[in-house]
């Protein structure tokens, strides 16, 4: 059985020691955590939906290709909202990410994020195969 790696990206601020990882390899598959728009101290960068998303999938997009793949290697994504009816934002974001065939996904409302100016928090599965 193959070893599980943990992948950093300096481009993606690294939550504190015992709490979580933003990324880990298990074989041929990537496993990205729920990400936010942060900056690399932990203050919510805020803006709209689509600039929210745009900042995260810039920091998928650095772990992904840090794991040693790209964009297009992922399969499946959830994103969460605060607000549904602003989902046309994150799928602007997200045109200018992939191309093609897009990941699987599944978009989901939720009442609140870890903080108040945090609307949008996407995860991410990508297979290196």
């Amino acid at each position: 059985m193959g070893k599980i790696r943990r992948v950093t990206s300096p481009q993606v601020a690294e939550p504190a020691p015992g709490t979580w990882s933003n990324c880990l390899v298990a074989g041929d598959t990537v496993y990205i955590a729920g990400l936010t728009a942060r900056g690399a101290g932990g203050q919510a960068l805020g803006g709209d939906d689509e600039a929210q998303a745009r900042a995260i999938f810039e920091k998928i997009k650095a772990l992904v290709e840090a794991a040693g793949g790209q964009m297009s290697d992922l399969v499946k994504m959830t994103i969460y909202v605060t607000d549904i009816r602003r989902r046309e934002q994150v799928w602007r974001a997200r045109k200018d990410f992939f191309t093609g065939d897009f990941p699987t996904s599944t978009l989901v409302e939720v009442s609140k994020l870890a903080d108040p100016a945090i609307t949008v928090e996407i995860d991410a599965v990508a297979y290196l195969g």
